[in-house]
């Protein structure tokens, strides 16, 4: 049985996800597997992909998701360590012999991500002052912004049934959604080197797609107000977050002439601020989908 899992999700990336599975196969590591996730792609992905040996193909006959392709290669892992890698990043020698050693020498730790170098349109740049990393408890770092990297993580698969798989509802975000779950829980531990690499700037990221991310923030924070096991001190966090957001969002619908989703987000943004998220009417065309998440 293999030590570690690997999970590349991938969408018509044919020459990148090359790339992230050359990065993999060259680490330094006795025990691992690679199972990249064809997401319905119309690319010739699946004829580029050399399964057999560690790597495993598995493929969705549709486009179904990110968070979909990624549970599909958590349910099949057999590793007793996840880790990921999106299919346009690639990590830089020593990853995952890194992380290894970190959790033999933390045995109590459930995850850990490292450092990673950032490139946009084909530059070196450095991540501001709010995107530094941080260590160990992390949870309110989170609420403003992900902190976390899917392609820098290593998490205990066992952490799934504690904190669920990724959301399948949530269109982008669904990674920030699944490390305030477990945030809220755990640390999440920083390796201070940079061992993994970052691009932005692809017209086809998730976060090109979608003119408002804080939507999906927003439904993120709600659901963990609801079901997470938040301290007092994290459900004050979170609901001022939320308080926030909602507020910040309601300018934006009035800006763009969408008055009944502004009054729902402006009255969430007030029930908020008085420490009470009790449903109140929603415009018919809009709905927070807010769900317990199976293990």
């Amino acid at each position: 049985m293999p030590e570690i899992s690997i999970i590349i999700p991938t969408f018509n990336r044919s020459v990148l996800v090359q790339r992230a599975l050359k990065s993999v196969l060259e680490q330094e590591h006795p025990s691992f597997e690679v199972i990249v996730v064809d997401d319905g792609s119309s690319d010739d992905t699946r004829q580029q992909i050399p399964a057999g040996g560690v790597v495993k193909l598995l493929v969705h006959p549709s486009n179904r998701g990110v968070s979909s392709a990624r549970n599909s290669g958590i349910r099949y892992a057999s590793g007793r360590f996840i880790a990921f890698l999106d299919s346009d990043d690639y990590w830089l020698p020593g990853k995952l012999k890194r992380q290894a050693a970190f959790f033999s020498d933390q045995p109590s730790a459930v995850a850990c991500q490292t450092n990673e170098k950032w490139i946009r349109g084909g530059r070196r740049v450095n991540p501001g002052k709010r995107h530094i990393k941080p260590s160990g408890d992390i949870f309110e770092r989170s609420l403003e912004l992900c902190v976390v990297s899917p392609s820098s993580v290593m998490l205990k698969k066992s952490l799934f049934d504690e904190v669920g798989l990724f959301d399948e509802m949530l269109p982008a975000c669904e990674d920030y959604d699944l490390w305030l779950r477990i945030a809220c829980r755990h640390p999440i531990h920083l390796i201070p080197e940079e061992l993994s690499v970052r691009e932005s700037g692809r017209a086809d990221q998730l976060s090109a797609s979608f003119a408002a991310m804080d939507l999906f923030r927003i439904r993120s924070v709600v659901k963990l107000l609801e079901f997470s096991p938040l301290t007092a001190r994290q459900h004050k966090a979170t609901v001022e977050t939320l308080a926030r957001k909602s507020e910040i969002y309601a300018a934006g619908c009035i800006k763009r002439g969408r008055f009944e989703e502004a009054k729902y987000f402006q009255a969430l943004a007030e029930r908020s601020s008085e420490g009470s998220i009790e449903p109140c009417r929603q415009p018919a065309s809009w709905e927070i989908p807010v769900r317990v998440l199976p293990n």
